[in-house]
C-alpha cells in the first residue's frame, strides 16, 4: 500500500491524540489538560477558564510540557507508526484501531475526550456516532439478551447531528459536549417537536405533550449535545410500590443488567445505567430521590454524581419530592461526569431551589486531580452500612471495601474509622421519609398532570392514574407487577399539615444536623466513604446532600444468587459493586476530586466487561464511509 506524506502525517497526529489521552502523563493534545502530578487541590480546567451557564467552550490553549516527556511520547508514536507502515495493514494501539489513517475509539469505553478528538480530526462525524449507537442499541435492546435499556430513539437525532457537524466545520465547538450523543431518562421532559415521549415508564403518559423542555435539557441543547433517545426506568421512578422489581415499567417491561443474564440493574435510572455501561451512548442523565443515580451507577460499573438538591434544575422532570429530587450524570468515568455536571448545573427561574445555590458554579473538571486525596481526612460511617435494618449485602463487599480503604490511605488520606453518624440507628426507621415523599408526590404529580398540554389517556390526577392502572391490567398490572401500594398511600394523604412539617424537619435532623454534618464536624472530616448497599443512600437523600460513586469491584462467581423479582436476581456473579464519597451541601467539587483520584489509581471499571452476548459488536469502523 502506498502512503503519501500527508497520509503519514495524519496517522501520526491521530496516534498522538489517542496516546496522549490514554497515557498516564498529563498531556492531552486536544486543547485540554488535567493536572495529575500537582499537590494542588484543583486541576486545570477541561472546559475553559470562563464557565458559562450552559455552553462551556473548550480552552484553546495547549499547555507546555517538559521536553523530555514530549520526546519520549513522540519516539514511541513514531516507532509504532513506522512498524505499521512496514507491514502495510491496519494496526492496533492501546485498544484503539486505526485503518488508513482514521482512528476509531472502542465505543464500549469511548470517553467524551476521545470522541471529541476523533470529531475534531475528521475521522468520523456526529452523524456517524449516532448511526453507530443506533446500531449498537438494535443489537442488544430487544434482540439477543433483550436488555431493554432504551425506551425509544430520537427521530431527530440524525438531523441534530448533521447540523452540529456543519456548525463544527464553520464555527467550531460550542462546548465539550458539542456533537456528543446523550441519553435522557424517560422522566426528563422534551418538547413534542423533538419527537420523543416523556412517560416515566407508564402508558398513562404515552403521547402526552409537555409545555417545555426540562431545565437540564435546555442546558444540554445549548451546549450542542445530541439527544439520542429516552432510557427506560423503573415506573414512576420506583414510586408505584416498594415491592416492585427495579427496572420494570409497563411501557418497556423488565430492563436487566449487562453483567449477568437477568441480573437486577437497580433503579430507578436503570436504563441510563445499563445503556451507558456497554456503550449504547456516550453519557446519560439519571434522576434520584433516594438511590436512583447511585445504585444503578454502582450496579452497572459506572461513575455517577448525585448532586446537592438545587444544584441542577428539576423543572420539567416528572416529580416525586421537591425536597429530595435531583438530576445528575451517569458515565463511564469521573472525567465525563465532571464535564456533564459542569454543563447541567446552574440556576433556573423555573426551579426555586436552584436560586439558593452559590453564585458561581465551579468548573468541575478543575477537580480532576490525582492528588486530591492527599492530606484529606476520610471517615468510615460503619454503623450506616453494617446496620442490617438499613443495608443488606454479601460479606464479600466488606472484603473489597477494606481494600479500597487501603488504597485511599496509600493516596495520602487519613482514614478515620469508625466515624459514625450520631443518627445512624434512627435512620433504620424510614417513616419520616416515606411520609414526606407520599405527601409531596400527590401534590407534585397532580400539578404535573395538570401542566400537560395534551394527554391522550385522560389521566389528570393521581386518583386518575390509580384508576387507569386498574382499568388496564394487561398494560400496567401483569402478573408479578400489579402492586401500586405507594400510589394508593400517597393518594390518601391530606396535604402539607403539621405532621408533614414535623417529618420534614426530622429528615433534615437525621440526615444533616445529627447525620452527615455532625460526623464531618466531630471527626474534622473532608468526606465520608462507604460501599453502595441498599439504603446507604438515605442519609444524603433526606439531607439533600451530594454523593459521588465509582466502581469498587465485582461479586465473585460463588456468590449466593437471590431473586429480586419475577424476572431478576441479585447479587449474581460478576455484577459490579460501587464505592461512594459523601459530603455536605455543594461539596461536589471535592467529592469529584476524591472519586477521580481513586478511579485513576484502581481503574476498576476495566477489570471486567459485560457478559459476551450483552456486548454490541458495531463500531465506528463499520459505519464510517457507509451509506
Amino acid at each position: 500500500m502506498a502512503y503519501s506524506r500527508l497520509r503519514i502525517s495524519k496517522q501520526l497526529n491521530s496516534l498522538l491524540i489517542i496516546v496522549f489521552i490514554r497515557s498516564k502523563s498529563t498531556i492531552l493534545m486536544s486543547s485540554i489538560q488535567i493536572r495529575s502530578d500537582s499537590d494542588s487541590d484543583q486541576g486545570e480546567p477541561l472546559l475553559g477558564k470562563d464557565k458559562q451557564d450552559a455552553a462551556v467552550p473548550l480552552s484553546p490553549q495547549i499547555q507546555k510540557q517538559s521536553t523530555s516527556s514530549v520526546v519520549k511520547v513522540w519516539l514511541y508514536v513514531l516507532l509504532g507508526a513506522l512498524a505499521c507502515l512496514e507491514i502495510g495493514r491496519s494496526y492496533y494501539y492501546g485498544g484503539r484501531s486505526a485503518t488508513d489513517g482514521a482512528v476509531f475509539p472502542d465505543l464500549y469505553e469511548a470517553s467524551i475526550l476521545e470522541l471529541q478528538a476523533g470529531l475534531d480530526a475528521g475521522h468520523f462525524t456526529s452523524v456517524d456516532l449516532v448511526k453507530a449507537y443506533f446500531a449498537r442499541i438494535d443489537e442488544v435492546n430487544t434482540k439477543g439478551p433483550t436488555l431493554r435499556a432504551v425506551f425509544e430513539l430520537n427521530p431527530s437525532a440524525l438531523s441534530q447531528a448533521a447540523a452540529l457537524d456543519d456548525e463544527r466545520k464553520k464555527k467550531g465547538k460550542r462546548s465539550a459536549l458539542h456533537g456528543i450523543p446523550v441519553l435522557l431518562k424517560d422522566n426528563i421532559a422534551t418538547v413534542a417537536s423533538e419527537g420523543m415521549n416523556t412517560t416515566a415508564g407508564s402508558h398513562s403518559l404515552l403521547g402526552s405533550v409537555v409545555p417545555d423542555d426540562a431545565g437540564v435539557v435546555k442546558r444540554l441543547r445549548k451546549s450542542g449535545a445530541i439527544f439520542l433517545g429516552k432510557a427506560s426506568m423503573s415506573e414512576f421512578a420506583h414510586f408505584r410500590s416498594d415491592h416492585m422489581a427495579s427496572g420494570w415499567s409497563g411501557i418497556v417491561g423488565q430492563n436487566t443488567n449487562a453483567y449477568y443474564p437477568g441480573a437486577d440493574p437497580c433503579g430507578s435510572s436503570s436504563g441510563s445505567g445499563v445503556a451507558t455501561s456497554i456503550g449504547l451512548v456516550a453519557v446519560a442523565l439519571g434522576t434520584e430521590t433516594d438511590g436512583s443515580i447511585i445504585c444503578p451507577s454502582s450496579r452497572n460499573n459506572l461513575a455517577g454524581v448525585k448532586p446537592t438538591v438545587g444544584l441542577t434544575s428539576r423543572a420539567g422532570v416528572i416529580p416525586i419530592s421537591e425536597n429530595q429530587d435531583t438530576v445528575g450524570p451517569m458515565t463511564r468515568s469521573i472525567t465525563d461526569a465532571a464535564i456533564v455536571l459542569s454543563v447541567i448545573a446552574g440556576k433556573d427561574p423555573n426551579d426555586e431551589y436552584t436560586l439558593s445555590q452559590p453564585p458561581v458554579v465551579p468548573d468541575y473538571t478543575r477537580a480532576l486531580n490525582k492528588n486530591a486525596l492527599k492530606g484529606k481526612r476520610i471517615g468510615v460511617p460503619r454503623r450506616t452500612f453494617l446496620n442490617e435494618s438499613v443495608a443488606e449485602f454479601d460479606t464479600y463487599v466488606l472484603v473489597v471495601f477494606e481494600q479500597a480503604l487501603a488504597t485511599i490511605k496509600s493516596l495520602g488520606a487519613t482514614i478515620v474509622d469508625p466515624a459514625d453518624l450520631p443518627s445512624a440507628d434512627e435512620l433504620a426507621d424510614f417513616a419520616h421519609e416515606l411520609f414526606v415523599t407520599n405527601v409531596d408526590f400527590k401534590i407534585q404529580i397532580n400539578a404535573y398532570f395538570e401542566s400537560l398540554l395534551e394527554n391522550p389517556s385522560g389521566v389528570r390526577s393521581l386518583a386518575d392514574l390509580i384508576a387507569f392502572n386498574d382499568a388496564h391490567p394487561e398494560l400496567e398490572e401483569p402478573e408479578g407487577f400489579a402492586d401500586q401500594t405507594r400510589l394508593i398511600e400517597s393518594e390518601a394523604t391530606t396535604g402539607r399539615n403539621a405532621t408533614y412539617f414535623e417529618s420534614l424537619a426530622m429528615d433534615k435532623e437525621l440526615g444533616a444536623t445529627r447525620g452527615i454534618d455532625a460526623a464531618l464536624k466531630a471527626y474534622s472530616l473532608d468526606a465520608l466513604v462507604l460501599p453502595n448497599t441498599m439504603k446507604t443512600t438515605t442519609p444524603a437523600a433526606i439531607a439533600g446532600y451530594p454523593m459521588v460513586t465509582v466502581p469498587l469491584g465485582f461479586y465473585p462467581d460463588d456468590v449466593v444468587i437471590k431473586a429480586t423479582g419475577p424476572l431478576t436476581v441479585y447479587p449474581a456473579p460478576g455484577v459490579p459493586i460501587g464505592l461512594s464519597f459523601i459530603g455536605t451541601a455543594y461539596s461536589e467539587f471535592d467529592l469529584i476530586g476524591f472519586g477521580y483520584a481513586y478511579e485513576q489509581e484502581t481503574q476498576t471499571r476495566l477489570v471486567k466487561k459485560a457478559f459476551p452476548a450483552a456486548i454490541p459488536k458495531t463500531q465506528l469502523k463499520d459505519i464510517v464511509g457507509k451509506k
